[in-house]
């Protein structure tokens, strides 16, 4: 395939499909109950960013929230951090999504590769969340207790959040191809009551069998009252050791005197900013920041993106290939909202082959096909030809994320899947569990360009002195509050932590972390992170958990890790490793510390490669100079990326920079 260039126009919506766009709908309902009336999206989306409350509360409005009391204000301030939304209103997150639930359609396909698929009513969904959350309430959850999981990408996860959600408790969730240490580290912030688990998993057609896992979590949980097992293992699971643990089936599945009839399902009443759950992004110091997002705002904002700008409806079938231990798995059950069926699948997406995720598509009738731009990258370099042997027809969106999707990915897309569809690529955050630039289904598509900022999401980029730039460079920043911002981080009690997070560069304003240009024509390209925090396809990771297993290795000293995602490349890991006298690294050594790694942590973890260096750059106050070298290994200019004067030493750096010189890389512009 040649080379593409970048902002070549690739599709353009027909007429029909701006009509019938759900965006469209929104615009005349504006216009019939509003007054407003906006020519095109471009005015809608100022409108929005200029009038937040207003905004905010048609969306309310238009979705016809389902609360037992209505909010007495939408906005107290909107000063950043600090704003409250729609204060005083009583609602439940789950009791919206059955309310939105369309029974003539299924509400989950599930695919995995242990076994059939199966596919889930919305009856058997309220069913099963009704038992569990009945459960939870007879172990003695209450409202703002913590449940958690450690699970993979299978129907009970979703049962799990919507049962948790609907008693007031607050759910969390880690995969399970996590490390004990790495789950620890989250799940001892949060001090959960009851932990749902598996007692292992399926992975590229292996078997990994978790239960000694589970075993060190829950010494490591005393908080724990109870634990809820799903057994997949092949083999019998329930070892001696573990046979206090309740058995999934036992509990959800009535027995033989039951009478047969449904569990009523309650939904505890709770404010807008009651706690929902607990996302974790990691941050270079520290454990990984635990993120809590309320009820309220997470509805609002995912009502909004599934319906408005990903353009999905009843008749939809909604896929992102995700674990439970991304955002992306949340949203993806933010899908139902739309009153669609969501597709599940738990899996390697490379197993047998890479064509197995685009058979799924077929099989199962995808209409979204939500994907990473890593994904399509290695479809590219396969030379994967996927609508050739399978009907890719009915795909109306490809959705990418998790880092920038290449000009020649898009272009790929549109040769390989079909010619008639739109590409969104789309990037957001774990922090506020959304995307807020993406897909604009109004707007034509340009290859290797995300379309434009999603409503009532203020983004802007700037330079180091606070000022506006476009057609360059900048910081990407949210300059008003979004209602699904986080609550607060928990045990963070003054806020200092969440604070520091985002506005310490620029003070009231929300500053994301990533380098973002956009263009006069409002798109925009994402050129990945501009700190130190770790992108591995859209799984953001800390640099702290990654030192504590290897520094406490006997051979190594210190050490440093990067992540050199830019765009057009995938996410490249190199951790440098200062050694111990009299050892050399070898083979062996770069396979214990990959095994490490893999183990304590997690696969995401393991570096793309590992150099042996001299010393680790440190700045005069003892801090390492992840930042700095980033850059550095990126193109910037040494002078421009660290100051000798400010160095432990100086010389530290030139390592670097001759590494630099061999990538061959060259200053984002």
């Amino acid at each position: 395939m040649g080379q593409v260039e970048e902002g070549t126009k690739l599709w353009e919506p027909g007429p029909l499909v701006r009509a019938q766009s759900n965006m469209r709908d929104y615009m005349d309902w504006l216009q019939r109950q509003r007054g407003l009336a906006f020519d095109d999206y471009w005015s809608l989306w100022h409108w929005s960013v200029d009038n937040v409350r207003v905004f905010w509360r048609t969306i309310w409005d238009y979705f016809d929230i389902r609360a037992s009391k209505a909010p007495d204000e939408i906005l107290s301030s909107t000063e950043m951090p600090g704003a409250e939304w729609f204060t005083g209103a009583r609602m439940n997150y789950a009791e919206n999504f059955f309310a939105r639930a369309d029974l003539q359609r299924p509400a989950l396909i599930f695919r995995s590769e242990s076994g059939p698929g199966q596919i889930w009513t919305w009856d058997e969904l309220h069913f099963q969340t009704g038992r569990l959350a009945q459960q939870l309430v007879e172990l003695g959850v209450e409202p703002g207790d913590r449940v958690a999981a450690f699970m993979p990408n299978i129907p009970e996860a979703i049962v799990g959040l919507l049962a948790t959600a609907s008693i007031g408790a607050v759910w969390s969730s880690c995969s399970p191809d996590f490390g004990p240490r790495s789950v620890l580290d989250r799940f001892q912030q949060i001090e959960p009551k009851v932990l749902l688990a598996v007692d292992g998993y399926r992975y590229g057609g292996t078997w990994y069998d978790r239960r000694e896992v589970l075993a060190e979590l829950r010494r490591g949980l005393p908080s724990l009252e109870a634990v809820i097992l799903i057994p997949l293992l092949p083999e019998s699971s329930i070892t001696e050791a573990a046979a206090d643990l309740a058995i999934w089936d036992d509990i959800l599945v009535p027995d033989a005197s039951s009478t047969g009839k449904e569990t009523p399902l309650h939904f505890e009443q709770v404010s807008f900013d009651h706690p929902l759950w607990v996302l974790y992004s990691s941050g270079t110091t520290g454990k990984p920041k635990p993120i809590v997002h309320g009820h309220g705002g997470i509805l609002l904002e995912h009502l909004k993106m599934t319906s408005l700008h990903l353009d999905l409806k009843a008749g939809d079938r909604f896929f992102w290939y995700t674990s439970t231990g991304w955002m992306m798995w949340n949203f993806l059950v933010g899908g139902l909202l739309a009153g669609c069926t969501i597709v599940v699948y738990d899996g390697s997406p490379g197993h047998p082959d890479l064509y197995a995720l685009w058979q799924l598509a077929a099989e199962t009738g995808i209409t979204y096909f939500g994907t990473s731009a890593a994904f399509i990258e290695a479809c590219m370099k396969a030379n994967l030809n996927p609508n050739r042997g399978s009907d890719l027809t009915h795909i109306r969106a490809v959705g990418s994320t998790g880092s920038p999707l290449s000009p020649e990915g898009f272009a790929w897309i549109y040769e390989h899947v079909d010619d008639d569809l739109a590409v969104e690529s789309v990037s957001g955050g774990t922090d506020l569990c959304t995307a807020f630039v993406g897909g604009i289904r109004l707007l034509p598509v340009r290859a290797g360009e995300i379309q434009g900022p999603m409503l009532g999401a203020d983004v802007a980029a700037l330079d180091e002195s606070g000022n506006e730039v476009v057609d360059q460079v900048g910081e990407l920043v949210i300059r008003q509050p979004m209602p699904s911002m986080p609550l607060y981080f928990w045990g963070d009690d003054d806020g200092k932590r969440y604070r520091a997070s985002y506005f310490q560069t620029y003070p009231g304003i929300w500053r994301h972390g990533d380098w973002v240009k956009f263009k006069r024509r409002g798109s925009c390209v994402i050129y990945g992170r501009s700190d130190s925090t770790i992108n591995r396809h859209g799984v953001r990771m800390g640099t702290s958990e990654i030192y504590q297993v290897v520094e406490a290795l006997p051979e190594i000293a210190d050490s440093l890790v990067v992540d050199l995602e830019m765009l057009g490349r995938e996410s490249h890991m190199a951790l440098f490793i200062v050694l111990r006298a009299g050892v050399s690294l070898d083979g062996s050594l770069e396979d214990k510390i990959r095994r490490r790694l893999r183990i304590e942590v997690s696969p995401r973890h393991v570096p793309d490669e590992i150099y042996a260096i001299d010393e680790v750059p440190y700045t005069l106050s003892g801090k390492k100079m992840e930042v700095p070298v980033r850059r550095i290994l990126l193109g910037t200019e040494p002078k421009q990326a660290a100051n000798p004067g400010a160095m432990r030493s100086p010389k530290a750096i030139d390592y670097f920079v001759e590494l630099a010189r061999r990538y061959g890389t060259s200053e984002p512009t």
